[in-house]
């Protein structure tokens, strides 16, 4: 069988290779509103891949916000059945003059692909509609396969959980799967076990009613980026412990034999260093850089502004500074209880010479999935198949918002199937995804589906 898939996969490469750049030239930007018709076209372009790739039955269904695109191919009901799911959204690609090319003129670079989505996830999600159409085509099918690919996960999934819940009998499967994660690298494959939470907000600090002169009035009225920076550098202790209270409560704490485990990945702080551009690494002492990006909850500013930004100087004393907050969660911890502490934690520090107004964004709720489940074991013994090695359990340091609520409105596990890298800049200019990544994943994908039939 496995000689069948390669052949069918060497001869479709090419073709493989241009669809997936081909979905990467729409601009399914799902945070701006001017990218509306984009999104269409996207989920339009998604439904047409899946038919063609042998769906029997695939549309773009509406919710409040962007569409969902849902796609099956059932082949015999006392099989089990796959659910995949995947988003054709992606981030903005602000700010695109540090994208070395267009960021949705996907350019090819050393076996790389640039462009916004290429990992993240739309070439991920791709490697499922194409291993789809190597078993259909190779006539080597071993289960159903359903697709649930969204349009708003990188806003944080806001209408999918009352899609999931109102169709529960379409979606129903066995197990879900997902693309949408890294391994540590190609030489030391890894599957996630989970990913964390998120809480998201934003912090408003206005200080006069209007900018002042900063000479006039300099040392007579707060400074709003001033009390803003001082309240967002009391986060953290100088072991770079987060101090706002009550936010450790309900972590679950890693045991020594899953610190052991993830620390088994051969790395090297130097090199990891040197690929970042830093000359020393940064976080909370006691830990690995695995362990702090993964079994650890951070806090991090993901942006901040106030006063002048023009060119040259101004010397002006702002009345205004905002900041955007986010936090990842571990096991246990809620996005909601978070989300609550650092609203109550940002307005209760702020001095009575500043008004502080703080909201929230979105969030998402960790997750965890056990290692001896059939799942996990049917893509461990698939990664070990075509890598030639058993993959490292670890824990993803990113946040996929829809798992949890997935997991409680279908009543079955998920799985991490990622063949991205942590360095293919998600979220950021130049993203980029491995042509090697993109064909390990369509090679790999159909012995998840043998295996996962077979322990069935």
């Amino acid at each position: 069988m496995s000689q069948v898939w390669k052949d069918y996969q060497e001869k479709n490469k090419d073709r493989f290779l241009n669809e997936m750049l081909d979905l990467l030239r729409i601009p399914s930007v799902s945070a701006k509103s001017e990218h509306k018709t984009d999104m269409l076209t996207c989920a339009e372009a998604v439904k047409k891949s899946m038919l063609n790739a042998g769906c029997d039955k695939a549309e773009v269904m509406a919710t409040d916000g962007h569409p969902v695109v849902y796609g099956e191919k059932l082949i015999d009901p006392s099989k089990p059945t796959v659910l995949v799911y995947g988003h054709y959204d992606v981030q903005p690609a602000e700010p695109l003059e540090l994208w070395t090319n267009p960021p949705f003129e996907p350019t090819i670079i050393d076996g790389k692909v640039f462009a916004r989505g290429s990992a993240d996830d739309k070439g991920q999600f791709y490697m499922h509609v194409k291993a789809l159409e190597t078993l259909v085509k190779t006539n080597t099918m071993t289960t159903n396969i359903k697709f649930l690919i969204e349009g708003e996960e990188e806003v944080g999934s806001p209408n999918l959980g009352k899609f999931v819940a109102a169709h529960k009998d379409l979606l129903k499967a066995d197990v879900i799967l997902i693309s949408d994660s890294s391994m540590l690298s190609m030489e030391n494959p890894s599957l996630d076990t989970g990913v964390r939470g998120l809480s998201y907000i934003e912090v408003e600090v206005t200080a006069a009613n209007r900018d002042l002169h900063s000479g006039t009035y300099g040392g007579a009225v707060a400074n709003p980026i001033t009390i803003l920076a001082k309240m967002i550098a009391s986060c953290h202790d100088e072991n770079n412990h987060i101090t706002i209270p009550g936010f450790y409560d309900d972590v679950v704490v890693a045991g020594p034999e899953e610190r052991a485990l993830i620390n088994k990945a051969p790395y090297d702080e130097k090199e990891y260093s040197e690929e970042l551009g830093v000359k020393e690494l940064w976080g909370e002492k006691g830990y690995t850089t695995y362990e702090r990006t993964g079994i650890r909850p951070t806090i991090e500013i993901n942006g901040i502004w106030g006063g002048y930004q023009g060119e040259g100087a101004k010397t002006v004393l702002p009345s205004k500074a905002t900041a955007k907050i986010s936090a990842r969660l571990v096991p246990n911890q809620s996005s909601h209880k978070m989300t609550e502490k650092l609203l109550n934690y940002f307005t209760s520090i702020a001095p009575a010479s500043v008004i502080v107004k703080a909201f929230e964004h979105h969030g998402g709720e960790p997750y965890m999935t056990p290692i001896d489940s059939k799942g996990y074991q049917a893509a461990s013994k698939a990664v070990e198949t075509t890598f030639g090695k058993a993959p490292i359990p670890v824990r993803g340091g990113g946040s996929i918002p829809i798992c949890s609520i997935l997991e409680r409105e279908l009543g079955i596990k998920i799985i991490f199937m990622g063949f991205g890298l942590d360095n293919d800049n998600l979220h950021s200019p130049n993203e980029k995804y491995n042509i090697e990544n993109y064909y390990k994943g369509i090679e790999t994908i159909p012995y998840f589906h043998k295996f996962f039939a077979d322990m069935n």
